[in-house]
């Protein structure tokens, strides 16, 4: 038999105490934080669309679930980089990458 799956309390410890893990972490929070700063730009029928993917040092990605929104982000791009350069979030360029929810 298996045992119980750990109770969070724990798992948020030990995700705690793990250099790589905390840093992982850091980064999918700044990548959100870093969507939430621009979402005001992004067109009604794009939002749904659009999610925040992995940030490292050469990219910050997003991930859209088909080609036309894609297409449509690649536009907005500019002002994207813009506002969030605006807001403190200068870094790395945005790519864009479609990938279909399942």
């Amino acid at each position: 038999m298996s045992s119980p799956a750990p109770p969070a309390k724990a798992l948020a410890q030990a995700l705690g105490s793990s250099e790589p893990l905390i840093g992982l972490l850091q980064r999918v929070r700044l990548s959100q934080a870093r969507l939430t700063a621009v979402a005001a730009l992004l067109p009604t029928g794009l939002k749904g669309e659009v999610r925040a993917g992995p940030l490292d040092d050469a990219a910050w990605v997003l991930l859209v679930s088909n080609a036309a929104a894609a297409a449509k982000l690649r536009q907005l791009l500019p002002s994207l980089t813009a506002a969030l350069e605006q807001q403190g979030f200068a870094g790395p360029a945005i790519k864009i990458k479609v990938v279909p929810r399942s």
